[in-house]
């Protein structure tokens, strides 16, 4: 068996590997318009393959312009080897037969080669699911031999969130005046406010990489994840108390290849707990609705409830979840 990144000579055998479970997979007009745009490569997408037959494929996703990927997005194993089934020790050090080995052989093997230099926060696996999705036996199994390979492989830090999206119909929130939204030419300015907003956060993944990267780099490289996204960066606000200027938080509505999404806020430590989330939340929806967008997407950690509380607020549904499985800090 080979283990290899792929070359243009295979997409046609790529994009013949079956999508005929519920979970963890990507559909074959998805990986072409994507690999056109550059956020799916080659180099990007890794087989295993033995006789001149796949055997499993793992393909990482990133910006166009980026040099590394920031997430794996598709595993898929099928059959077995023609000298029988793989046996072997994966990254934690445990024995996994089947698939299951397999699939964590190979993602180990594309997580080292693509891992990004200078201890940059690694690739994550990110699996969609439907909402209810623990009660679905057929999405419960194309989802657990996965998060098993994915642990075997090293990324056994799980987290789940959930997936809004806003609709015209579910009308627009009313401003309470209580904060003004004024742009900021100075990315530096912007900066500082996501430091201070990482402070307590209750978002995981930001307290992951604050511990990991240290505060300064954590804004920097968060930063440019949103100045990467095709949104404009004139869109970006800082918001301010009405009654006595003070610095409240920040909004950077944004867009991803599928459309809007509300992107990035955020209130400043000291003026947290006045429900000033439920206003940064409402001015987004009103900008990019006011710019004729007829869905907006959102996602918050499961148990980020304050902003999970702030969507519903602005009559955002809660439509999927994404579980997303990363390397422990340290």
């Amino acid at each position: 068996m080979i283990i290899r990144p792929t070359t243009d000579a295979d997409r046609d055998r790529i994009l013949a590997c079956p999508v005929n479970e519920p979970a963890g997979l990507i559909p074959p007009d998805r990986y072409r318009d994507e690999l056109a745009r550059h956020q799916y490569r080659p180099e990007w997408t890794w087989i295993a393959e033995d006789a001149g037959r796949v055997l499993a494929r793992a393909t990482w996703w990133g910006f166009g312009h980026g040099a590394y990927p920031i997430a794996l997005d598709c595993v898929y194993a099928g059959g077995p080897l023609t000298g029988g089934p793989l046996t072997g020790r994966t990254a934690t050090g445990r024995t996994a037969t089947g698939r299951v080995a397999l699939a964590a052989e190979l993602i180990a093997a594309g997580q080292e080669a693509l891992r990004p230099p200078d201890g940059a926060v690694p690739p994550r696996f990110e699996i969609a699911l439907p909402m209810g999705w623990r009660s679905d036996p057929a999405v419960m199994a194309a989802f657990g031999w996965r998060r098993d390979a994915a642990a075997r492989a090293g990324l056994s830090d799980e987290l789940e969130r959930i997936r809004f999206e806003w609709s015209p119909d579910a009308g627009l929130p009313r401003p309470t005046g209580r904060l003004v939204f004024r742009p900021e030419p100075d990315d530096d300015v912007f900066l500082d406010v996501f430091r201070q907003i990482a402070v307590g956060s209750l978002d995981v993944m930001t307290r992951r990489e604050v511990a990991m990267l240290g505060p300064d780099r954590q804004a920097r490289e968060d930063m440019d994840i949103y100045l990467a996204m095709p949104g404009d960066r004139d869109w970006w606000r800082l918001a301010y108390t009405a009654a006595d200027g003070q610095l409240a938080g920040m909004i950077l509505p944004n867009r991803n290849t599928d459309g809007a999404v509300v992107g990035y806020l955020g209130v400043v430590p000291g003026l947290r707990g006045r429900g000033y989330i439920n206003d940064l939340v409402a001015q987004t929806t009103r900008f990019h609705a006011g710019r004729g967008e007829a869905r907006i997407a959102a996602t918050t950690d499961i148990a980020n409830r304050p902003m999970a509380a702030a969507f519903g607020h602005a009559g955002y549904r809660a439509c999927g979840i994404r579980y997303v499985l990363s390397e422990p800090p340290g």
